[in-house]
């Protein structure tokens, strides 16, 4: 048994161990998010004090009007008093518009912070993750997750700020104005807030079970829609079916939705009737107190003013916000779910970066399984010397594609070692790692963008002369140039604007300007026709000139003149040697290839 860096560092394929156990949001862990914006923050607390306490002049200034203004017939009075009232309203709308930008800048930088981190998060997650999960759903955690939280982070922590510094200030100006209006006023206050815990809890579990189904749609939507799949779904007239599925999905979340919305209404309607009940009690209390001499009639109409706009709106406000926050907090799970995922392993404090790669790699009774009950590798031991070209062959599911995926280090074996150039690639960064290794796979992937940026994405500062010159060695040069656009055609998604060929060809380019010293072929001319295969074949000509190739065989014809050949079945090197070697013992790869070429020659009488 070999021995390895420590287990922390490594990553299996097995990877529902690595999934986090879910727990309730650290409230601190969000407050994290608003640290960099303390400045704007400040500000923003500034505006909120300001407004408000002009929010109190108008309520004030009326009571003035009506116990003085009026009563003294003083035109010079109400005038002032007026006035004050406009002018307070002019700096009000200032200090608003201005709090209003400073929401938005710390609000969508928030938001773009957070969504980073996510997309950040997803990018250094192994190969495993992205095998095992559906796109549709980590495209709802990405896009519709982060919308969801949006009004919070932009809008409602603040609305939560501005009104309890409302109702804070309101309080104030009421004790100073009349004390027992004041305790009368305030005694409805907490029937507003009692029902807030139950509800809240409530809304919570249905929010979570309404963006699980979210997640569900998102990925019907996603398999059904993207190209392969709705040619899959017109080849085998599913249209049907399909319609049924994603009905039945919406309707269950229509459900969930109507909960949602309905969860509360008796809360909502008593602090609807609360905040018509409240001034009646004020009316009534301080229309007594009027009656008796003890209290004037501005002082009641400006009671009646500050506690409808200033105390019962703003505390009805905060109950909906309570609410709203408690269902954005089960938003936020999941998004935190996800960025307490366990990524690729970083690299070892003691990890050294490769700064010349000759390409000699070794496998060391390597053992390796995606899951406990299935083994993928068991036990296999090779060495390529540097600038060889290694051919790996055998059955579908035999393990070789694993062979090259433990290379690149996208996953890490449970025992052995992978040795490039004599070093553990577990103690090797992972940036220089990649760097020096180029993969060519049978399924090519293009950005919907033009040629030039898919082939610039190996190298983003290569020179025109060099992109062409990638372009001319992989033969897709004279093609590019008969576009219309040239270069700057755009492929279209996942390139399905050009044919196989001139995909794979592309791939080629790529690779080629990213001059890596170890190459690996992945099955890359097993789903083209004769024509394309032997285009490919002379473009791989001068990609693997002077490399450490890895290729994966399909078609034994296109690795004949490889310099060692490895038959792999059952996660095992069973044989290894050159074609005409193993031809000579009559093994495994001597009944493959003979099965091959019957098959290959019966194709031929056929066609």
């Amino acid at each position: 048994m070999f021995g390895g860096p420590p287990v922390h560092l490594m990553w299996s394929g097995n990877y529902s161990q690595s999934k986090p156990q879910v727990r309730k949001v650290d409230v601190r862990r969000i407050g994290r998010f608003f640290a960099p914006y303390w400045v704007q923050e400040s500000l923003v607390l500034a505006c909120i004090l300001a407004g408000s306490l002009a929010g109190l002049v108008p309520p004030i200034v009326t009571a003035r009007i009506i116990d003085r203004a009026i009563p003294h017939h003083s035109l010079r009075e109400l005038l002032i008093d007026v006035g004050i009232i406009v002018v307070s309203a002019l700096f009000a709308m200032v200090v608003g518009i201005y709090q209003g930008y400073l929401n938005s800048v710390v609000g969508e930088g928030i938001m773009r912070d957070i969504r980073t981190s996510l997309v950040a998060h997803l990018h250094k997650m192994p190969l495993a993750f992205f095998t095992g999960t559906k796109t549709g759903e980590i495209m709802n955690r990405v896009s519709n997750d982060v919308d969801n939280i949006d009004n919070v982070v932009t809008g409602t922590l603040t609305s939560i700020v501005t009104n309890f510094v409302m109702i804070a200030t309101t309080l104030v100006a009421m004790f100073v104005m009349n004390w027992r209006l004041s305790l009368l006023a305030i005694v409805v206050v907490p029937l507003m807030i009692l029902p807030l815990a139950p509800v809240g809890r409530r809304m919570y579990e249905i929010r979570k079970r309404t963006r699980e189904k979210r997640d569900e749609i998102e990925s019907i939507t996603q398999e059904t829609l993207s190209i392969s799949g709705i040619t899959l779904i017109k080849s085998f007239a599913r249209e049907a079916y399909e319609r049924a599925r994603f009905y039945d999905v919406g309707t269950r979340l229509m459900k969930l939705e109507i909960s949602l919305a309905m969860v509360g209404r008796w809360f909502i309607g008593a602090i609807t009737a609360m905040v018509v009940v409240g001034p009646a009690l004020v009316w009534l209390g301080g229309g007594w107190l009027a009656i008796k001499g003890q209290l004037s009639t501005g002082v009641i109409v400006a009671f009646v003013t500050l506690i409808v706009g200033r105390l019962y709106g703003p505390a009805a406000t905060l109950a909906g916000i309570q609410v709203q926050i408690v269902s954005a907090l089960a938003v936020f799970e999941r998004i935190f779910e996800y960025l307490d995922m366990e990524t690729e392993p970083y690299d070892a404090p003691s990890a050294r970066a490769l700064t010349e790669i000759r390409g000699d790699i070794v496998f060391e009774n390597v053992r390796f399984s995606y899951a406990h009950d299935r083994t993928a590798l068991d036990g296999v031991s090779f060495h390529v010397t540097p600038g060889q070209l290694a051919a790996f062959v055998g059955p579908s599911g035999a393990g070789k594609t694993t062979i090259t995926q433990l290379v690149p280090r996208f996953y890490d074996p449970q025992s052995g070692r992978v040795c490039i150039d004599g070093t553990d690639v577990r103690t090797i960064t992972l940036d220089s790692l990649r760097s020096g290794i180029g993969i060519v796979t049978q399924e090519t992937y293009l950005f919907h963008d033009s040629i030039e940026n898919n082939l610039r994405y190996a190298r983003p500062d290569a020179s025109e002369e060099q992109v062409h010159a990638a372009a001319r060695a992989a033969n897709i040069h004279d093609f590019i140039l008969s576009l219309p656009d040239g270069y700057a055609t755009i492929v279209g998604e996942r390139g399905h604007k050009l044919s196989g060929g001139e995909r794979q060809r592309l791939a080629i380019a790529r690779v080629l300007l990213k001059d890596p010293r170890i190459l690996i072929l992945d099955e890359a001319t097993s789903s083209l026709d004769s024509h394309n295969e032997a285009a490919i074949q002379a473009a791989l000509d001068p990609l693997m000139r002077g490399r450490t190739s890895l290729v994966i065989a399909h078609r034994l014809s296109t690795i004949l003149s490889a310099d060692v050949i490895f038959v792999i079945e059952g996660g095992r090197v069973v044989e290894q040697g050159t074609h005409g070697v193993l031809l000579a013992r009559g093994g495994a790869y001597a009944r493959l290839y003979r099965k091959q070429f019957r098959e290959d020659a019966r194709s031929t009488i056929a066609t």
